[in-house]
């Protein structure tokens, strides 16, 4: 598939039944459009089958409850209306996108308990999130924004406004010739990059900020588990920016990301060395059985 993501071809499910791509449109005061009132989810369809999808069916929900508003459709729902976009677009291999909005009704200032909310669901098919990076590793800038605090932000949901500090820094970090920036968080530890969790690797232990003001990705809580299932020791932890130059290797995980190592963060420079490729390959092994 290609060209605009508004003029394709295929189906897009919105609000309980599948419409023709190019007609599945909101109306212009649509609330989430100016006040940012929408919650999505990222998911990666792999031989059919979506790693994890019930569980960022769930997430998703979570997400809105968080933001003040509640989706009219349970998970299973969510979950058969992805699993109706899939078939109906004939992916196998494919990402899918699941987002939910407060629309335009009653009320058009900051409140909008009254407004409808929708739910719509859309799959295209997407190679590697950071193009060649997986062989020779990401290159990182550092961002000049940082993560919130919990007391500002409702910072473990997946929310749209969250990712307006990692657009501004996405440009700015490709402007500089970098796949993607990493953040700081409002206390100054590393926290993550724009749309994927950090892990490094030093003496054969893993190291990951501890997510306590950014989300925990559900690739995030995998990629754990299997290096805990390895028997290797995983730090969740503050980070000091000046501990990156006693890290040996890096990788990047998300939905979009999988695994994806990382060759340099500014000035300083890592492998892509044996654990990372092993977990990339366990991973990819995983999400594929």
């Amino acid at each position: 598939m290609e060209g605009a993501y508004d003029d394709r071809d295929g189906k897009i499910w919105l609000d309980g039944k599948l419409v023709d791509w190019r007609a599945a449109k909101v109306h212009i005061l649509t609330h989430a459009l100016h006040y940012a009132s929408s919650v999505f989810e990222g998911e990666r369809c792999y031989g059919g089958k979506i790693f994890l999808g019930h569980e960022h069916s769930k997430r998703l929900r979570f997400s809105a409850s968080e933001l003040d508003f509640e989706i009219p459709y349970t998970a299973e729902d969510i979950d058969a209306a992805k699993d109706a976009v899939l078939q109906a677009n004939g992916f196998t291999d494919a990402y899918v996108r699941a987002v939910a909005w407060r629309g335009a009704g009653q009320e058009m200032g900051v409140a909008s308990s009254r407004n409808p909310v929708h739910l719509a669901v859309a799959a295209w098919e997407w190679g590697n999130y950071y193009g060649d990076a997986k062989l020779k590793g990401a290159k990182l800038d550092i961002a000049r924004w940082k993560r919130p605090s919990p007391e500002t932000a409702p910072v473990h949901a997946k929310a749209a406004g969250l990712y307006m500090i990692c657009t501004m820094s996405k440009h700015e970090a490709e402007a500089r010739g970098c796949s993607d920036a990493l953040f700081m968080d409002h206390r100054g530890y590393v926290a993550e990059a724009t749309g994927a969790n950090i892990f490094f690797v030093k003496d054969g232990e893993v190291h990951t900020p501890l997510a306590d003001c950014f989300l925990n990705g559900l690739t995030r809580q995998t990629v754990i588990k299997l290096l805990t299932e390895k028997g290797i020791a995983v730090h969740e932890r503050h980070i000091m920016p000046e501990e990156l130059d006693g890290f040996e290797q890096c990788w990047l995980t998300g939905t979009a990301a999988e695994v994806t190592p990382v060759g340099q963060i500014r000035d300083y420079r890592f492998e892509v060395g044996a654990l990372t490729l092993d977990i990339m390959d366990t991973y990819e092994k995983l999400v594929r059985s």
